[in-house]
């Protein structure tokens, strides 16, 4: 058994000083029980937690570590920055540097606003579109999560025309008004949607790839009726590729999938383990951001030359590498058909989800393709799965309502040592 003594002082510790112990809710393991692991450091695919144990990390910053811990460009790029200053609340070349490598990258921004996290930019980018369209709701889809602003904290009504409800103490009723939800992957809720509103829907915004009800794709056709909707009504799509961007592909989700959206934000990958976020788009709906246009966004550490230090990294390092989203295709494509034969030996039902880097397991035997096929899997499996590998030394979200993530530094010899683990597991969990 290992020791996780150090953890459990930590945690008790924590609770007198944070709420539930945690600066983010899922990290309190409350969706599978037990002690969180308090973190000591990261080296490659490895976690290493206070009181020594090792783990092969799957969470990796979730999403954020696109080439492992510790990825030495984006270490050199920070101790260098470091050297000349923390923060100015000035403009710097780097900065320019780094937006001219995102408008290069995504296919739909033309012009590109750092901020400080996925939050923050996603909350803009509905602030620009209901700006540019003189409209107060959006559409956005159950099971999707853009960040913490009121607008999308909003839970599912009985039916696709129902406004929302507040799905937090704080948001208050007029905030849940202006937005509008429907099940993912449902085009048709959609169209009844703008049916019934249709001239007062400033966007829809979506997660490209569902990353936040564990990991759901898009069906064919569904994100190209989005696109085909919003124009058809006047709307704006966002993309919220805070996960999927420069993860699916060096344009993220909307190059892998060949729909462009109006907007984009962006997080995760963009600071390789740094605070930071982005919101972008056509050139004519970013002019109208301040102090260009009316529509008012700021930031003190907006640009904060470390974020922006260890996202030109991190995108350079995409660039010089062609190969890059190609072998990570393969190497994910190999484990799930691995994992998919592990399960069935036991006798397990799973459904897996996986677009590129990018996967989710759930304990179920029919398809998973939104948030109610999501939460109708079996969690208390899942809780039952995570702790034993916990035991076996590979860290898996701890929820199963998140996607978990392959970078490059899981070579065949750490994916193999985790399907080891998974056999384990399943044999433990059988006998």
């Amino acid at each position: 058994m290992r020791s996780i003594a150090r953890s459990e002082t930590l945690f008790a510790r924590a609770r007198n000083c944070i709420p539930g112990g945690v600066n983010s809710p899922v990290r309190a393991f409350r969706a599978v029980g037990g002690t969180p692991r308090f973190i000591a450091r990261g080296e490659g695919p490895y976690l290493y937690d206070v009181d020594g144990n090792r783990y092969i990390d799957y969470v990796c910053s979730w999403g954020a570590l696109l080439f492992g811990h510790g990825f030495s460009p984006v270490r050199e790029a920070l101790l260098e920055a470091m050297g000349r200053g923390i923060s100015y609340g000035a403009p710097t070349e780097a900065e320019v540097e780094l937006a001219e490598l995102i408008c290069r990258l995504v296919p739909s921004i033309e012009k590109v606003r750092l901020v400080n996290s996925g939050t923050e930019a996603t909350m803009s980018a509905v602030r620009l579109a209901r700006a540019c369209t003189g409209r107060p709701h959006i559409v956005k889809f159950e099971g999707c999560y853009h960040g913490h602003a009121d607008s999308f904290l909003i839970g599912a009504g009985s039916g696709a025309l129902t406004l929302g409800v507040p799905s937090s103490p704080g948001v208050t009723p007029g905030a849940a008004r202006d937005t509008l939800l429907a099940p993912y992957n449902d085009l048709e809720a959609v169209e009844a949607l703008f049916a019934a509103h249709g001239g007062q829907i400033a966007a829809v915004i979506v997660e490209p790839v569902a990353g936040n009800m564990g990991c759901v794709l898009p069906r064919p056709g569904f994100l190209e009726g989005l696109r085909r909707l919003c124009d058809r009504h006047g709307a704006l799509l966002i993309f919220d590729e805070v996960m999927t961007g420069f993860r699916l592909a060096p344009g993220g989700a909307q190059e892998r999938y060949g729909v462009i959206p109006d907007l984009t934000t962006l997080g995760k990958i963009l600071g390789g383990g740094l605070p930071i976020g982005a919101y972008g788009g056509r050139r004519e709906l970013m002019d109208q951001v301040a102090p260009e246009g009316p529509v008012y966004q700021a930031g003190t550490l907006s640009g904060n030359p470390l974020a922006v230090a260890a996202g030109k990294a991190m995108l350079g390092s995409i660039l010089a590498d062609p190969g890059l989203y190609d072998r990570l295709e393969e190497q994910a494509g190999m484990f799930e058909a691995e994992l998919r034969a592990r399960f069935a030996r036991f006798g397990e039902p799973v459904w897996i989800n996986r677009a590129g880097s990018m996967m989710g397991i759930f304990f179920s035997a029919e398809p998973v393709v939104d948030y109610r096929s999501a939460t109708g899997s079996d969690t208390r499996r899942f809780a039952r799965l995570f702790h034993a590998l916990l035991h076996e030394g590979v860290y898996l979200p701890p929820s199963p309502f998140e996607a978990f993530f392959l970078s490059t530094a899981h070579t065949e010899a750490v994916l193999e040592a985790t399907l080891e683990a998974v056999s384990r597991a399943l044999e433990g969990q059988s006998g």
